[in-house]
């Protein structure tokens, strides 16, 4: 198992989630945690790379915002100077049940205990048969940016679009990733095309800092006129909202009254469980100012 900052590994050994034989230490790798623009003009960021230096970096806060605006919403300073993009993106999930080890679909068992139970932070949208959320606020906001995710091992590396690096409990239950045995996450590459434009990452939190996001919403806008809009907090995985909707996002001229219909479209798919209906109207009011944000930029 591989070693980034720590932040979330050390805790999952200290808790029996995972329960390695031995760890590699990545941050021994050279330029691991470098950031930079390639020669085609996209930005390469180390998988090592500290959450808080990609926060403040001049290339991240000038071509990718709402990157920048992610990163800096993670956790607490101190997490933030520890935590690697790597371990972020691929941290386990923060269920009580999962975390507790009471028996559940993650964990072995035959059944989810959230369901009938303590599921206030649990999914709106993809859930089953287990309903966790994915705990990353920079996993969304690369989503919207068309990120790609370099995956390293001695047999080389590939490249998987974020999109398709994150699966289902409906997929699989042993984990939240493609990664196979012996890979780890190198680098994480954003295109020169999802560079500039209008771009905003916004969450919702239970506390007024320092939590995860009980709701969160990445929208960017590109030069081109194309339109990215993904949630986080309401599914196992950053959640894109349909093309139809980003399209008419990008037609742009909306008033207040199609601003709500898109709201409401984009969410049409939505399943709350017993204690987190209110997840829909916290989603629904972000996409209605990231919407606001978008159409008239």
């Amino acid at each position: 198992m591989s070693l980034g900052g720590g932040t979330d590994l050390l805790v999952s050994i200290a808790e029996r989630i995972a329960r390695p034989d031995r760890l590699v230490d990545l941050r021994g790798i050279a330029a691991g945690d470098e950031i930079r623009a390639t020669d085609g003009g996209a930005l390469r960021i180390g998988a090592t790379a500290c959450i808080a230096n990609i926060a403040r970096h001049p290339l991240v806060l000038q071509r990718y915002a709402a990157l920048a605006q992610a990163c800096d919403l993670v956790a607490t300073p101190a997490l933030r100077h520890m935590g690697t993009i790597g371990g972020n993106l691929c941290q386990r999930p923060r269920c009580w049940y999962f975390r507790r080890g009471i028996s559940c679909h993650k964990n072995g068992g035959s059944s989810c205990p959230a369901v009938d139970g303590e599921n206030q932070y649990l999914a709106i949208l993809d859930g089953g048969p287990c309903h966790i959320v994915h705990p990353s606020d920079p996993a969304v906001a690369l989503t919207a940016l068309d990120a790609t995710v370099e995956l390293a091992s001695v047999d080389g590396t590939r490249r998987v679009p974020i999109a398709e690096f994150y699966v289902l409990p409906s997929d699989r239950l042993d984990q939240e990733t493609v990664l196979r045995p012996g890979e780890f996450v190198s680098a994480v590459e954003l295109p020169a095309s999802a560079a500039g434009g209008a771009q905003r990452y916004q969450k919702l939190m239970q506390r007024d800092a320092w939590d995860f996001a009980l709701v969160s919403v990445a929208g960017a806008k590109r030069p081109d006129g194309e339109v990215r809009l993904v949630l986080g907090g309401v599914a196992p995985r950053p959640w894109r909202v349909s093309s139809s909707v980003e399209e008419d996002v990008a037609s742009g001229g909306l008033d207040e009254d199609t601003i709500a219909i898109l709201a409401e479209r984009a969410l049409y798919d939505a399943r709350p469980l017993s204690k987190n209906g209110y997840k829909v109207e916290l989603a629904a009011s972000l996409l209605r100012e990231t919407i606001r944000l978008l159409a008239g930029d």
